[in-house]
């Protein structure tokens, strides 16, 4: 039957060729990751990256301009907030955090309190997919238009990350939010506890709530309530190197160890990703000052890029989402007093067994409190959580009364 078709002329044959290099054009921005018709969204987790040599090429403001725009856009008592605002500085932190670095698949990122967008950029350079969660309206026109000019890559949210979930219940006014909308809003699905990392968050922990702060996020770990609903996911924070001491002190360090520093380390993987003195961000102060925090006990001169990776095996063995507000509640009153016994401690809790528990752990029984290891704390809680000696301590009947009257 093709035989017996006419084979076509000149004309013809240009017809055809102009009519095949107009498909192609047509279909070459989206093959290149390009501006083209949009797919329909499977989730920000779930999408590939741009081609390597498709990257965006966007210009990043220099220092000077980050700066004068932070200044232009300042409200007259704003909170005190940190920017990224030096090009160099935001390349290390993207190099650091290894976002756009992969093949396949990556987490996507979301980015708190981006600002001026230096950092945004940068992550967008790279292939990063961004979620830039701002909650400073003066800020979001800019982010905006760089979101409308990239068609899927970027995508600005009126949010402020560090006020959702609050506690209460009740209609939610922006910039707060609650997690379950804004993850459904932006398609990220859940996924099981021991999957790979869907999401990654980067930004600043709240200078005057950073402690506040890593107690709630400790809380809604164990719980695996608010962000945790979905999985592991990725803190990447800039804490005050005081803090940073604090989260990844060791046993015998009894001006930093504390119950932060042992259920952090029970949790997460901790790794110091950057360390760079408080003088290389910017802030949004009118005077242009630093604002570092004073620290009497521990050094303080440097902000430091921490990951935060949960442990896939978390909730195994005796831990899960029911008793971990029990083991906080444990680890809050074994550090009260980091230097009395730890037989004491138990022994208060069920007379005379504590002897008992600490030989079947080989743990000393001269041992102090601001001496046992994290894993240690661990396994001494899931052998409490199977004696019958504990199965009836006040412990664990105060355990509600203590939630209750947490307020961050």
């Amino acid at each position: 039957m093709l035989a017996a078709l006419p084979s076509p002329g000149l004309s013809g044959r240009r017809s055809v060729l102009a009519a095949l290099g107009a498909a192609a054009a047509a279909l070459r921005p989206l093959l290149c990751g390009l501006p083209g018709c949009r797919a329909p969204r499977r989730g920000l987790g779930q999408e590939s990256r741009q081609h390597p040599h498709c990257r965006l090429q966007l210009r990043l403001p220099e220092a000077a301009e980050a700066a004068r725009l932070v200044l232009e856009r300042a409200r007259p008592s704003p909170p005190l907030r940190r920017f990224i605002a030096c090009p160099d500085l935001a390349r290390a932190v993207r190099a650091s955090l290894e976002c756009g670095s992969a093949h396949g698949p990556e987490p996507v990122v979301l980015e708190c309190q981006p600002g001026p967008g230096v950092l945004t950029r940068t992550l967008l350079n790279a292939g990063a997919r961004v979620v830039a969660l701002e909650s400073d309206k003066a800020f979001l026109p800019d982010l905006q238009s760089l979101e409308n000019s990239l068609h899927g890559q970027l995508e600005v949210v009126y949010c402020d990350f560090f006020r959702l979930d609050p506690l209460g219940c009740g209609s939610m006014k922006p910039p707060a939010m609650y997690s379950e909308k804004l993850f459904e809003n932006l398609g990220i699905l859940a996924v099981p506890w021991t999957a790979d990392v869907p999401v990654k968050i980067i930004g600043f922990l709240p200078q005057k709530k950073e402690r506040n702060t890593l107690w709630k996020l400790i809380f809604v770990m164990y719980e695996r309530s608010s962000i945790y609903r979905y999985g592991r996911i990725e803190l990447n924070m800039f804490v005050s190197e005081k803090e940073y001491k604090v989260l990844t002190a060791k046993p015998g360090e009894l001006r930093s160890y504390q119950a932060l520093s042992v259920l952090w380390q029970t949790a997460c993987e901790i790794k110091l990703l950057h360390m760079e003195p408080w003088s290389s961000f910017l802030t949004n102060s009118k005077t242009r000052g630093l604002a570092i925090p004073k620290s009497m006990l521990l050094p303080n001169n440097h902000l430091c890029l921490v990951r935060m990776t949960p442990r896939r095996n978390l909730f195994t063995g005796g831990m899960t989402t029911t008793n971990s507000s029990t083991f906080i509640l444990m680890i809050k009153q074994c550090l009260a007093k980091r230097k009395s016994k730890l037989i004491d401690r138990l022994n208060s809790w069920s007379p005379d067994s504590g002897s008992k528990l600490l030989r079947e752990l080989e743990i000393p029984e001269n041992i102090v409190t601001g001496n046992l290891y994290p894993e240690e704390y661990r396994r001494l809680f899931e052998a409490m959580e199977r004696s019958k000696e504990f199965s009836q301590s006040w412990l664990y009947d105060e355990v509600f009364e203590n939630t209750r009257n947490i307020n961050f």
